[in-house]
């Protein structure tokens, strides 16, 4: 398995009802993509500007092709990108890393 998380700040308050719609849309064409076995985005109640993604894919490898797919070319690289800050963790549940 192969686990990501991934922080977004959305900088401008504006533009926080656009980023979510967005990661709204990417979710089912994440799940359809061959060796994604999970892939929610969560909203932070406390401030509406910050979002995690919560990503598990069967390999590594998976997750990388997952970067020629329709949700991060048609969606991610034009619509999230220029609106968001972020920063990408490859992660081991704790669980796992002993």
């Amino acid at each position: 398995m192969f686990d990501l998380l991934v922080i977004v700040r959305v900088p401008e308050s504006d533009e926080i009802p656009a980023v979510a719609d967005a990661l709204a849309r990417m979710r089912p064409l994440c799940l359809a993509e061959d060796g994604c076995v999970a892939w929610e985005a969560y909203q932070s109640q406390d401030d509406p500007g910050r979002f995690v993604l919560v990503e598990r894919w069967a390999s590594r490898a998976h997750w990388e092709a997952h970067d020629s797919g329709d949700a991060i070319q048609k969606i991610y690289i034009p619509e999230l990108l220029p609106r968001v800050e972020r920063e990408v963790h490859p992660s081991t549940p704790v669980s796992r890393a002993q």
